[in-house]
């Protein structure tokens, strides 16, 4: 059952502040689950106001359009600094983005190496590698962008990126305490739900959706406030930093009982203490298209994955929104 009874919501503004964004009303809903992951635990109730969000991810011709008015370069098109990856082989250093690339074989599933190589000269215009294109992909998410390209697209739209309390408000599409972003049944009525990964990951998909990789935004049905691909397809970046704890920054909210519109940890508590190369990480939401049951089963509103931000691959996006009225 809903949690939305008797619980405070603001009528949509008349008119979206540019195209096709819909107005996700403010309120009170369920974060969190405790039946997956303990990274989305523990479930708690937290109130957002309300926002405008974009309908679908940010693709390829709308970064297109970013990149053609600024002048702008992805990090994945800039060569590494050197000062920031203190013993690295120079000769590695060179442009590039980490790229997807299926085995044909089972893999151990506690390596990523398995299945993901960094591939010089992969970027937004080149997901796959140098001699790959986004052409006839125009209205794919735009991929290999860091957090720092999403903000930059983000600043030059007069938009921002999502929490991530907004972008699981937002997700919901009112059902509050659902599996996914449509209900609790993976399938509904013979029909899949999203661009996700169907078979054994990493080495055998059998592409029941239709998609290997991407899909073009609107693919697959629409959640409760209108807004398409809230799992699967690509994952979305946000702005809040990552803790293991979801509630670790709720301490700071200005109510004592509901944290209301919650911001994650700081940036120095984001850093891996296991990772030597100390790279602060935001939370990533929603999934993607190499999502499964069997591995990395996070295409669910509840679902999080932290991400360094210098981090760019062929499965990551975002979206934006603008705040208030």
């Amino acid at each position: 059952m809903s949690n939305e009874t008797n619980r405070t919501r603001r009528d949509a503004p008349t008119d979206p502040p540019a195209a096709e964004m819909v107005w996700i009303p403010g309120g009170t809903f369920t974060m969190g689950s405790t039946a997956f992951y303990p990274e989305e635990r523990p479930t708690r109730d937290v109130t957002v106001d309300g926002f405008w969000m974009d309908t679908h991810h940010v693709t390829n011709a709308a970064f297109a359009a970013f990149v053609d008015d600024t002048g702008y370069t992805t990090f994945a098109e800039r060569p590494p600094d050197p000062d920031d990856y203190p013993g690295a082989d120079p000769d590695d250093l060179v442009p590039g983005s980490a790229v997807f690339m299926s085995p044909d074989h089972p893999v151990d599933l506690r390596n990523p190496a398995g299945w993901w190589t960094y591939v010089p000269g992969a970027d937004w215009r080149h997901p796959l590698g140098p001699d790959s294109t986004i052409e006839g992909k125009e209205d794919h998410p735009v991929v290999h962008v860091t957090y720092e390209d999403a903000a930059a697209y983000a600043e030059w739209a007069d938009k921002t990126l999502p929490t991530e309390a907004q972008w699981e408000r937002a997700a919901r599409g009112g059902l509050d305490g659902k599996r996914f972003v449509w209900g609790d049944d993976h399938v509904v009525d013979g029909q899949l739900m999203a661009n996700t990964w169907q078979g054994q990951f990493p080495y055998e998909n059998t592409l029941l959706d239709g998609y290997e990789r991407t899909s073009p935004v609107g693919s697959f049905p629409a959640n409760g406030f209108g807004l398409f691909d809230m799992a699967g397809n690509a994952w979305q970046w946000t702005r809040d930093w990552y803790a293991d704890d979801p509630t670790a920054g709720e301490a700071d909210s200005p109510t004592c009982c509901t944290p209301t519109n919650p911001r994650g940890v700081s940036k120095a508590r984001s850093v891996d203490p296991h990772d030597p190369s100390q790279v602060p990480r935001k939370v990533l939401k929603g999934g993607s298209h190499l999502c499964a049951p069997n591995y990395c089963f996070r295409y669910r509103p509840a679902g999080r994955y932290p991400e360094p931000v210098d981090t760019s691959t062929s499965h990551v996006g975002f979206r934006c929104l603008v705040e208030g009225a």
